[in-house]
């Protein structure tokens, strides 16, 4: 048995008796804030195995949530995380942790590398039992693709515009490339970009910027000006106050 599931949990808020009580939170409460805790918090301390979905219309985002917290005994403190890691599974690797996150009725289920019921869970028999179907992502191979975001990892985490929105977003801009002379409504349109500025989606909303300036010089038209693209991230709070009740 996977130690992960030794202590089990029985009653009391959040279903255990906790004898020291820790916080978990995992529910977004903006788009802003589910992509930067999964690329910042999650992503970027190597959780890099993952499966997501959508909560199913026979159970309440709730009632999901509880299931998955438990089955997959998430909601752990900072400190028993770190003492996972000093300890081997029954395949004398060191043992895996997981963590949780929803916004809206999405979610996302991530695994550091390592032993946990996370990877047997998501791995399927093929061919009589000879073969295996592995059904989590890895992060740095398939990014995490929601709300126009991809979030990856080539080295550290990584923030850009996914290809349909990015494709979206430029053709638009092109369109009104040469419709006015002026700059001003296309300064407006920039300053209302609708991603956050990480590295990758400044660099794609400034490729924008060029192809967008390019149009406008071949038309004649002033150049529209670098200050009105934002490159400073507004940090925010990504969690609603709902929790879950653990013991340490």
């Amino acid at each position: 048995m996977d130690p992960s599931q030794s202590r089990r949990r029985r009653g009391g808020k959040g279903g255990c008796v906790p004898h020291k009580k820790v916080t978990y939170h995992w529910e977004a409460t903006t788009l802003e804030g589910f992509v930067q805790q999964l690329a910042v918090g999650y992503v970027a301390r190597r959780y890099f195995f993952y499966v997501s979905g959508r909560v199913p219309p026979r159970l309440s985002a709730d009632e999901h949530d509880r299931r998955l917290l438990t089955k997959f005994d998430v909601a752990r403190s900072k400190w028993s995380r770190y003492r996972r890691t000093k300890r081997t599974g029954p395949d004398g690797r060191p043992l895996a942790n997981v963590q949780y996150i929803r916004y809206r009725d999405f979610w996302v289920l991530l695994a550091t590398s390592g032993s946990h019921r996370f990877f047997p869970e998501h791995t399927q028999l093929a061919d009589g039992g000879l073969s295996t179907i592995r059904q989590y992502k890895d992060v740095r191979e398939t990014p995490i693709v929601f709300g126009g975001y991809s979030i990856g990892h080539n080295g550290k985490a990584s923030v850009r515009i996914s290809r349909p929105a990015y494709r979206e977003l430029k053709g638009h801009f092109l369109q009104l490339a040469t419709a006015h002379r002026s700059t001003e409504r296309l300064e407006r349109e920039f300053h209302r970009w609708p991603f956050e500025p990480y590295g990758g989606v400044t660099r794609q909303t400034f490729a924008v910027l060029r192809a967008v300036n390019q149009a406008r010089k071949t038309a004649g038209f002033m150049p529209v000006p670098t200050r009105c693209v934002r490159v400073k991230r507004k940090v925010v709070k990504p969690f609603a106050r709902k929790i879950y009740q653990i013991a340490a």
